[in-house]
């Protein structure tokens, strides 16, 4: 009887091209897939909650896999991973849910956060942004908060993708000060491609007084991806958090 898991794990996504798997260069999926293939000793599918791009991280991914049998007793399967990945991979549990749980489709919410430094710092170059130090973060703010009133953000997405919907609900989205970065901290039901890093380089616009935050009212509104900022870089980008309904676990 078919068996349903699923696996929570991190990874620094610099060395990837990004979370799916590509023909012509290295993903997460591929690599976590090969792992999990070996040391259960069996083929299997990892199908995770979302895609991530080149270069972005992720502090908590979630994927599931299915199984003829149980996970084995003897096998520490977390340590067995974390052993056999590479040390960019990491991975914290894995669960038994129901078998027609999905970790894509059941997630009732995401969270990510962009990271940003504001002068030069040789330790970040593969993990936040480079801003400009005379951002205005509050005037930022003030416009984050203002895509918690709307609900299309067709002016945010990569054109021409697959989606039925350009609809999402924003429940939070805040600039916060952490040590020597400034964090962008987003929560919604569900994202669009290259969604959050057009909202952040279009606020990058707003923090240099080169938008005010009714221009960016109307950006949203105009339903244009050409009206919106330029998105920026992957690297500073990171998945956070995925929230599942707690009568999918067993």
């Amino acid at each position: 009887m078919k068996k349903r898991f699923f696996i929570y794990f991190s990874y620094k996504g610099t060395a990837y091209h990004g979370w799916q798997i590509q023909p012509n260069g290295i993903s997460v999926q591929e690599v976590l897939t090969q792992a999990l293939c070996t040391i259960l000793r069996t083929t299997l599918e990892i199908t995770g909650a979302g895609r991530t791009d080149t270069g972005v991280h992720a502090k908590l991914m979630v994927a599931h896999f299915d199984l003829e049998t149980d996970l084995p007793v003897s096998l520490d399967l977390v340590a067995k991973l974390n052993s056999f990945l590479p040390n960019d991979i990491a991975v914290f549990k894995i669960a038994e849910v129901k078998t027609n749980a999905h970790a894509r489709f059941d997630a009732i919410s995401r969270q990510y956060e962009y990271h940003v430094v504001t002068r030069k710092n040789v330790f970040k170059n593969e993990s936040a942004a480079r801003g400009s130090q005379n951002l205005n973060f509050e005037a930022m703010n003030i416009a984050a908060k203002t895509l918690l009133e709307y609900r299309d953000f067709t002016s945010f997405s990569k054109l021409h993708t697959d989606v039925k919907t350009n609809n999402c609900a924003i429940s939070h989205a805040e600039w916060t000060q952490q040590d020597e970065e400034w964090v962008f901290s987003i929560q919604a039901d569900r994202f669009l491609r290259n969604m959050v890093r057009a909202i952040v380089g279009t606020l990058f616009e707003v923090g240099r007084n080169k938008m005010s935050v009714e221009e960016f009212r109307t950006v949203i509104e105009a339903k244009n991806r050409c009206k919106a900022g330029v998105s920026v870089p992957a690297h500073g980008l990171y998945l956070v958090d995925i929230q599942y309904p707690e009568n999918l676990f067993l």
